[in-house]
């Protein structure tokens, strides 16, 4: 059985997350929640807190042994992108996208 948490529109790039997730993919959940403490990362934290709640909801939900518990799979997609202008020489502008992700984080036991 796996348990899920997702985070939605986080103000964070689906790129520079991926990098963080990367660290936590296959590791029992508390070496992953070691590493995230300890990555100088923004996405770090908010990866965490999924985590965390991922952690909670198997075994509050689903009565799951808490040490028994690793990261099965986790990822990042791309949320809305909010657009916004600046402006630049002889009265133009150009566009700078604002972009935000959706975190999941998906956990289970080992046997």
């Amino acid at each position: 059985m796996e348990v899920k948490a997702t985070a939605k529109t986080l103000r964070i790039p689906p790129r520079k997350a991926r990098i963080v997730i990367d660290l936590i993919r296959g590791k029992d959940a508390a070496e992953a929640a070691a590493i995230l403490k300890f990555t100088p990362n923004v996405a770090a934290e908010a990866i965490g807190k999924v985590l965390k709640s991922a952690v909670a909801n198997a075994v509050h939900n689903n009565e799951m042994n808490e040490e028994k518990l690793y990261v099965k799979a986790c990822y990042a997609n791309e949320g809305v992108t909010l657009k916004r202008f600046m402006p630049r020489a002889k009265g133009s502008a150009s566009a700078i996208h604002k972009r935000t992700s959706h975190i999941t984080v998906v956990v289970a036991e080992r046997d």
